[in-house]
Parts: structure tokens; sequence; C-alpha cells
């Protein structure tokens, strides 16, 4: 019996433009000797395939296992259907109807062999700082719009020689439709300005020049994949004092960039776990262990850490550069403290006047800013902490599809995310919301998403807190605003990343979220149901005396603590350290704002416990960025102390975690001498502690960690370790950050089970009202939303 040959109808949805997606169809198909064509749409890549019937079903499994490495096929339908004739096969021009559902891939460090040609004398392509290909270069950096095609990105003025032009048409070479394809002829060129915008010189020589300056201490301002970095020598001492005092950054610690791996390593301990992470096509900057007396880098860099944030060249012009000034150096967001990145070089020498000596800059256009990533490696796996270059903006996968929700995070590291389809799409890292810069910034990213994917959302997620700027942003928006209690959308967060189901018990410890009682939350033990959350538990709350200004001096929060357990007598205990560090005056008005309940508003925080026991046992007083003495409290922590402190669980109606017991044993042990670091120690053990006694009273087995203070590596790690020990099964977070630069993701998620979606858009739900922050019949302890 003669075998008809039949046509294969795919469509492939998922992140297959820009990574060679087509090329490898072309030559599968070729090599299969099959007919037919394959074009990118706005959904995905699209194709038709004529031959026998064995032969298709072989091109279809080989067409999932062997896709391009940074290919990712979220889903694959076909049907097969009569053959039509097709001779030959053919990469067909893109089109642009429909909805644009495709991904967007995030921009990707410098690949092996476009490593190796610009290294290479004899490649046409040596030194030059734009080389790239369909495995790595610029991607969500310079996309305009989908699909994703030349015309649509920043590089669309750069018109193509012959050469390139052969390359970007020719199936079989790597270079076949890579969008940013260059070279010295065609492409984008470099400049060294100085500060006043006068070119100094072009081309290699400006790097060699920029080198040179660099290494006799000057400021540089490098125009990089997503905006400028200031770039000093790491080993400079004087230089990077300079640069901290010239960008406003007193203590936070700076992130390097090595040349290689192997000159990581005299620094810092590295695992196999960290230096792939180091060498992925991501390359974050990566939380590690510094050795013990290595003095190649300035005390400036990270003061009083034990840890360096590190990362590799994830360009050619960082390559190039670091292979010329040959050691590490400070590469850090260009932006004075607080505002967003400078992407674009006349932003640049105007907001960077004062603080860069010389900028090294080029003509392609920046579309949008992408700062770089921080990841470490936690309980042997990655721990995303700012997810930007590398990551986003790659979606979340659900299983299930959500309406079209436009979600707003925090005030805090603030990101936004955009549901489509069964996909959440989040935006790069913006920051926080306090300067007129980031705001403005926070709108066009918001703006951003919503045009490249060409959605109108049907509602607007955003935090409980009323005055957060995100909040009153999405009030602002049109649509139907769902107003998200802060904890609940961290435990939502995780358990959609973990892909777990309710019930759960959600611990989302952190410094500050708005409770639906009106109080500060922070030390929080949801119990997740299918509808919504109850605050089955919370640390026992105290006052903070002159409210957001405790959250930068620790000796208030201990001051507001130890008034909880002493009241007025507090202040005739002159020996506790937290009121040595008030003058005389200070503490008299303290006392009368205590006494008279004057902006004092109450709080659950474990961020601000953290904040208080660093204060009573002298670590910090004051801090100069967010998480400072938290940060230093986990330094502290002696390995190898296994003692735990004394605390009660209180149950009357939500349990209260009591800390008083600890406390007074802390105040014994700075009495008596015990040293920082066994007290740090026994503090992290005990909060562990109590989630374990927590969950053994609710009784769920699966407990989700999220929120900021799960960045802590010994408290996540000791809190995991105990956990299963008493045979629970804890999840924490991967790829989306357990801190508010995650909180967007389960705003979206609260807002689908608050609108009752099905898949059906008929059966959205557009009654849901802001004011729906508690189910009839609720005390405060609950919420639904």
């Amino acid at each position: 019996m003669t075998m008809n040959r039949e046509r294969a109808k795919i469509m492939v949805r998922g992140a297959v433009q820009g990574v060679g997606f087509r090329p490898f169809v072309y030559r599968l198909a070729t090599e299969l000797q099959l007919d037919g064509w394959v074009l990118n749409s706005a959904q995905g890549a699209q194709m038709e395939v004529e031959g026998l019937r064995p032969i298709l079903q072989q091109f279809l499994a080989r067409l999932e296992q062997e896709k391009p490495p940074h290919a990712a096929i979220h889903s694959l339908e076909y049907s097969l259907l009569d053959a039509v004739g097709h001779s030959g096969f053919e990469i067909r021009d893109s089109e642009e109807d429909g909805d644009k559902t495709t991904l967007i891939l995030p921009d990707l460090a410098t690949c092996a062999d476009c490593l190796r040609e610009i290294f290479d004398p004899r490649d046409r392509r040596h030194l030059y700082p734009f080389t790239n290909c369909t495995n790595c270069g610029p991607r969500f950096s310079i996309v305009e719009a989908l699909p994703y095609d030349r015309r649509n990105t920043s590089m669309k003025q750069f018109a193509m020689c012959p050469e390139c032009e052969t390359e970007y048409h020719d199936p079989r070479n790597r270079r076949f439709h890579a969008q940013p394809n260059a070279c010295p002829k065609c492409g984008p060129r470099l400049e060294l300005c100085d500060a006043t915008g006068h070119r100094l010189a072009e081309g290699n020589y400006a790097l060699l020049q920029a080198a040179i300056a660099a290494r006799r201490g000057e400021i540089l301002a490098l125009k990089g994949l997503g905006g400028f970095q200031l770039i000093v020598d790491a080993g400079n001492e004087e230089a990077v004092a300079r640069l901290r005092q010239r960008k406003r950054r007193e203590e936070k610690p700076f992130a390097l960039m090595y040349p290689s791996l192997e000159l990581i390593k005299p620094d810092c301990r590295i695992s196999r776990l960290e230096a792939r992470l180091l060498s992925s096509s991501e390359t974050p900057i990566v939380l590690l262990d510094r050795l013990p007396n290595q003095a190649a880098i300035a005390p400036s860099v990270a003061p009083a850490n034990p840890t360096l944030g590190v990362m590799l060249p994830c360009t050619p012009l960082h390559h190039l550069f670091l292979r010329e000034f040959g050691s590490p150096i400070v590469a850090t967001s260009g932006n004075l403290a607080s505002a967003p990145i400078c992407i674009d070089e006349h932003e640049a020498l105007e907001r960077l006047r004062g603080i860069a000596d010389l900028f090294l800059v080029h003509n392609r256009p920046i579309v949008r800013p992408v700062d770089d990533s921080v990841a470490r490696v936690m309980l042997g796996r990655e721990l995303v902490l700012r997810r930007s270059r590398g990551y986003a903006p790659l979606p979340l996968h659900l299983k299930q599809e959500m309406p079209r929700v436009l979600a707003l995070g925090g005030q805090l590291k603030s990101t936004v995310a955009l549901s489509l389809g069964n996909d959440i799409f989040i935006s790069q890292h913006i920051g926080d919301l306090e300067a007129k810069e980031s705001r403005q910034a926070f709108g066009k990213i918001a703006g951003d998403l919503q045009n490249l994917y060409q959605v109108a959302p049907e509602f607007a997620a955003c935090d409980l807190h009323p005055d957060y700027f995100s909040s009153r942003f999405a009030q602002q928006t049109g649509v139907r605003t769902v107003p998200v209690q802060h904890h609940y959308a961290h435990v939502l967060a995780c358990m959609a990343e973990n892909e777990l189901d309710a019930p759960v018990l959600g611990i989302s410890w952190d410094g500050t979220g708005y409770g639906t009682d009106g109080t500060i939350w922070g030390g929080e033990f949801l119990l997740v149901n299918a509808t919504g959350f109850t605050r089955a538990a919370h640390f026992r709350t105290f006052k903070l005396p002159g409210g957001e200004s405790a959250i930068r001096q620790p000796r208030r929060s201990a001051l507001g603590m130890l008034y909880e357990i002493f009241g007025d007598n507090l202040f005739e205990q002159t020996d506790l350290i937290p009121l040595q560090n008030f003058s005389t005056v200070e503490l008299r008005m303290l006392r009368q704002v205590m006494a008279r309940g004057i902006n004092v508003p109450l709080t659950s925080s474990a961020g601000r416990l953290f904040d208080a026991v660093a204060s009573l046992v002298g670590l910090r007083q004051r801090v100069s960025f967010e998480g400072q003495a938290a940060m230093e409290l986990e330094f502290a922590v002696e390995k190898g102390a296994e003692e735990v402190y004394p605390f009660e669980v209180r149950k009357n109606g939500a349990m209260v975690v009591d800390w008083q017991p600890m406390i007074q044993k802390i105040l014994g042990d700075v009495r008596h001498g015990v040293v920082t670091g066994v007290i740090a120690a026994r503090f992290h053990n005990t909060l562990a502690e109590a989630a374990v006694s927590v969950s053994r009273e609710v009784g769920i087995p699966h407990i989700v960690l999220s929120g900021g203070c799960f960045q802590n590596k010994y408290l996540t790690e000791r809190t995991v370790q105990r956990l299963r020990a008493e045979g629970f099964r804890p999840y924490w977070h991967q790829r989306v950050p357990p801190n508010d630069g995650g909180i967007a993701i389960g705003q979206v998620v609260a807002a689908l089970r608050a609108s009752g979606f099905t898949g059906d858009k008929q059966s959205v739900n557009l009654t849901v009202e802001p004011e729906l922050l508690l189910p009839a019949g609720c005390s405060h302890e609950q919420g639904e939303i």
C-alpha cells in the first residue's frame, strides 16, 4: 500500500524568537527532506511541513528534543492535513497579526564562539565590542515591538554591510536572523568623552584610553547592555572611596567584575554551582564568601561584609575592557543612590556629571533600562535576589489561564507584572519608588510591558497600602483595582513558582507590610486556603517610636521592644546599649512619645526584630541602606552554636509568638559578656524553632517561606533543615525574588483568585471592589484578597 504525503500545520509557543529556532527548523526539515516553510509570528513560530507520516513524526519529536539551547517550548500544537504540494523548504518573512504572545528573550551573555572571534586577529570581528549571534547578545534591551525582527529593534538604524547581510540570510550560519548582527564596517561604534561631552577617542583606541584612565584611579561611566555602569579600579581604595562620596552611597556593597573565573578564586570560595551560575548566559552578580587575608580588593568595596558580589563580563565590550585592564573592577549601577540607571549618553552626561570623570559610550540605543541581576546559591540551588538582566522578561508559566492583570508591586525593589493567557510576564528590576526619576521609570516600564504585548488589562492589582506610589498608580489606570495584602502576595508568589495548591502555611517575614487591621505586619504565618487566607499566627507586636524613622535607626526598634517589656521603667536601665546611643534630650522626648502614643505605630515585623537585636548587642544603631543591621547580624553568626533561646506561642484566636523570653535572655547574655556571634546564632536558631512550633500547631505539611528575611542564608537553611527534620515539606524561592521584587506575581495570583476567572472570558467577575478586603463575618485576622 502506497503511503500518501501529509501536511503538518504546527504552532510553537514559548521562547522561540531570537534563539536560532527558525534556522534550526530549516536545517532539520532539509535533513529529513521535508517541504514547507517556517516563520515568526506574534504568537511564536508557525510552520507547515509536508512529507510521509513517519518522517513527520520524527520531525515533531526532534523539534522538542534538539531545540537550540536558549529556546523554551511552552506548547506545540499541530494538526495533520492533506498535502498542498509545497516544494523545498523556506524561511518566510514574519507576520505581525494577532495577539502578541511570543516570549521576548532576555539579553544573553557573550557565547564562546563570539568570544573566540573577538580575540582572533584573523577574524573580521577582531576586537569588535558589539559582536553577537543567535546564541548571545542584546534582546530585551533593544526590542521595540513584536515580532522580534530587526525592523522592530533599535538596530534598525544600522544598515548591514554585504558580509553581514549574507550571514543574516544564510540559514546555515549562526547569525541567520540575528537581529543585532553587525561588524566594524556597519555596526555601532565606541567613543570616549570627557565630562562635558567632548569626544576624546573612537573605536578600540577609546577603549584602551578608558582602561588607562581607570588604572590612574579615574571614575568611568560605561554604557553597557542595559544602561550605564560606574567603573573604578577595585584595588584602589582612594578611587573607591571617591566613588562612594560622589555617588552618595555610604556603605552598601559595590559589585565587582572580574576578567575570568580563575582570577576570582584567590579572593572567594566558589562552589561548582556558583561557578556554573557565574558562567551562565544570565551572568548575574553572585554573592560569594570571601577568603581570609585577601588584600587585592579595596576595603571600601564591601565594608564589614564577609561576602563579595561578583560577576563575569557579559558583553564583548566588558570582555575587551577587562582583558586590557587585567584585574577586577567595581561595576556599579550608573545612577545616584535610589535613582534609576541612565540608558542614554546625553542623559548620562547630565545625571552623572560630578560622578564620572570620563564616559565610554556607543551609538546603539538602549530601549529600556535593564540593571544587573543578583543571585546566590542556597541549599544547593540558585536563588535570584534581583531579577533583571538575563532573566527579565521571561514569564512564570502557570497551569491555569488568567485574566489580564497588571500588577504593580510595592514601594521597594519595585517590579511590574502582566498576565496573558497562562503566563505572568515579569518586568526588570525598577528599584525603590522614593525618587521622582524612579517613579517616572516605573510608569514607563508599566506602559512598556503593556505596549510590547498590546494588552489592555482587566484588573490592576496593587499593595494594600493606600499611600504607596504603586497603589495610587493602580487607582489611575481606569480599570478595576484589586488591593492585595503584602504578605499574602509574598506567599502566593512562592506558591506559584513552586506550583503549589492550597492549603499551605505561608511564613512571610520582612520589614514592612500594611496589614488588614491597619498595623504594620512583617512576622506572619498565613494559612492559605482555596479562596483566601487566615492569619494563623504572628510575632508579638511592639511600638515603633518615630514610625518610618525607626527603619533607619535600629536603636528605635530596640527601644520600642524594650518598652513593651519594661514600660516606663526602661528609662532607668542606663546600662542598655540602645539607651546609651541616645542623648539625654532624645530619651526625654522619646519617653513622652511612648507614654502618649504619638507616632508609635504597632508592628509585628520580623525585620524590625532583627534590627532590635542588632542594636541590643551593639552591632548597629543606624543604617545607611535597607537591611544593613539584619545583614550584619547574619554575618556575625558563629557557626556550630546550636543553642536556642526560650519563646512562647500564645493561643488566643490567632497565635502570637512571644519574643519576650528570648529578649530577656539576650539582655542577660550581653551583660555577661557572651560573644556576639553566639548570641546571633542563638537568635537565628530561635526564629527557626518558632517556625517549626507554629507549623506543628497548624498541622499543614506544606510550608512556604517568603519575604525579605529569607534572603538570609543562615536563617533559610536552618529553617528548612528544622522543618524537614520535623516531617514538613518546606518550599522557598528560586527564580522569583523572596523580597518585594517578587510580590507583583503574587498580586496577579490574588487577582485571579478574587475574580473567579475560569479561563472563559465571560466568567470574569467584574464586581470586585477595592473595599472588599474582608469577607462578611470575618474578623480583622482574616482576609480574602
